[in-house]
């Protein structure tokens, strides 16, 4: 059996190969939608991709299964579980199986058996894989998807949260339950591959050890040690960040069907001919570095940065029905748009060479201050205001006294928050998230917009904040 394991460290998504050397069959397991890891392992390793499975429709990443099924003579493999609501609506297209809970499938010679584990959505499965061509009548390991992971379980509370499916959470939290008195029955020696890691927002716990044991995890896993549903239930509930706002869209992207033509040439523009697109239908996303952005910018444009936390803020803040507009170093833009097509921001139109970008004169800029400076020239003047961005668990962990919360992913929807002719002092935990709010706010107006260099981390070792 010929076994490997794909890691997205950019969404921390995992995808998993599964082949038969005999029969030189190959099976991916919820492939991301950059397919260029498996077709070009599958070509090394000698073998012919016949099979794409699917845990559940994701709701972080768009899946690369009905591409996959497109570009090569590949059976999908997805639930049959959950009711209508939570079925594939492409499958018509292709060449497919439903799965329901007892199924069984083979890659070759290597058995699969079906699962179905509720709880972080309906619809959700897990595979069980036997190796038999190996010899071997006992599982080896189980796919779980997003139903365990390494120190923790699936939420339950996005359908609630992100796709607007009202009393989801609670059901889901007695759904997992169920799933996880019938994951303990599994034996203490299989081990455990699921579908995320650390940085994952698909739960709140998540473990950055790549893979575990059942039995390690009904030692060590909290959500496994509860014996009480109620508790569970509470504790599961208790504490989940707010979901990306572009979970929403991938559910209902994955759910019809990921789009098949993303790409596309890219029109090279001058910063001159910018300005032509300074509108709502457009985003200009500027992907230098903070430091870089803020010594000089062309007004309107959005900072986030080149690097694994672009998708997740990006789907943050651009817009499903906006055309993008990249200012990037030329050599990063492939990366850059690979990682936007990830979550399925497709439409980017157009690049800036970020190199003409910074030979410009006419740049606006913004101003870093510090904790000291904050208090000593800022805090008792009426005409400025603090702006918290961080998450709701952070700022009950301690912020600063008279601060305003407006979390970064829904600051452009609550702008009107921010006290008209004030002067907003941005700050998040460490500054990396106040520097894209700092641009999102000059970009509506707020001009004089000040960043907090360090974010509260930097505050709370000079100055005691409120705690809860």
């Amino acid at each position: 059996m010929f076994f490997k394991s794909f890691f997205d460290e950019n969404l921390a998504q995992m995808s998993y190969m599964v082949g038969c050397q005999r029969t030189g069959e190959a099976l991916v397991i919820d492939p991301a939608r950059d397919l260029t890891p498996y077709i070009e392992t599958a070509k090394k390793e000698g073998f012919t991709i016949t099979k794409a499975a699917e845990t559940h429709i994701h709701a972080d990443f768009l899946s690369g299964a009905r591409e996959l099924s497109q570009r090569e003579p590949v059976e999908l493999l997805v639930s049959g579980e959950g009711g209508e609501d939570w079925s594939y609506q492409y499958l018509d297209e292709t060449k497919h199986q439903l799965l329901k809970d007892g199924d069984q499938f083979y890659v070759g010679n290597v058995r699969l058996d079906v699962l179905h584990t509720p709880g972080h959505t309906p619809e959700s499965i897990s595979f069980l894989l036997t190796d038999e061509g190996g010899g071997s009548n006992v599982p080896m390991g189980i796919f779980t998807g997003d139903f365990v992971f390494v120190g923790d379980v699936g939420r339950p509370d996005l359908l609630e949260k992100a796709a607007g499916e009202e009393g989801t959470s609670a059901k889901g939290a007695k759904q997992m339950f169920a799933s996880l008195q019938r994951f303990k029955e599994l034996d203490d020696y299989i081990q455990v591959w699921p579908g995320h890691g650390a940085g994952s927002a698909c739960g709140k716990a998540l473990g950055a050890v790549p893979s575990s044991t059942v039995g390690y995890e009904k030692i060590n896993n909290w959500a496994l040690r509860h014996e009480d549903e109620e508790a569970f239930t509470a504790e599961l509930l208790d504490g989940q960040p707010e979901p990306p706002k572009y979970f929403a869209m991938m559910k209902k992207l994955n759910k019809q069907g990921p789009s098949l033509e993303k790409e596309r040439d890219l029109e090279n523009l001058s910063p001159e001919q910018l300005e032509g697109y300074q509108l709502d239908d457009y985003v200009i996303l500027d992907t230098r570095s903070k430091e870089a952005f803020k010594e000089g910018h062309i007004p309107g444009t959005i900072n986030i940065s080149y690097d694994k936390s672009l998708p997740n803020w990006a789907g943050w803040v651009i817009g499903y029905d906006q055309s993008i507009i990249l200012i990037s170093r030329m050599e990063e833009v492939h990366d850059v748009k690979k990682m936007l097509e990830s979550i399925g921001l497709d439409d980017v139109i157009a690049v800036v060479d970020a190199d003409e970008v910074e030979r410009q004169t006419s740049l606006e800029t913004y101003e870093n201050i510090t904790p000291r400076q904050l208090e000593a020239q800022y805090r008792d003047q009426d005409d400025y205001v603090i702006v918290d961005v961080r998450n709701e668990n952070e700022w009950n962990e301690g912020h600063i006294e008279d601060a305003q919360r407006i979390l970064l992913g829904e600051l452009q929807d609550n702008l009107d928050k921010v006290p008209a002719g004030k002067t907003p002092i941005v700050h998040c935990q460490s500054g990396k998230r106040s520097a894209i709010a700092a641009s999102i706010l000059q970009a509506h107006g707020f001009k004089d917009v000040l960043n907090l260099t360090g974010g509260f981390n930097a505050y709370q070792k000079e100055y005691q904040p409120v705690r809860p």
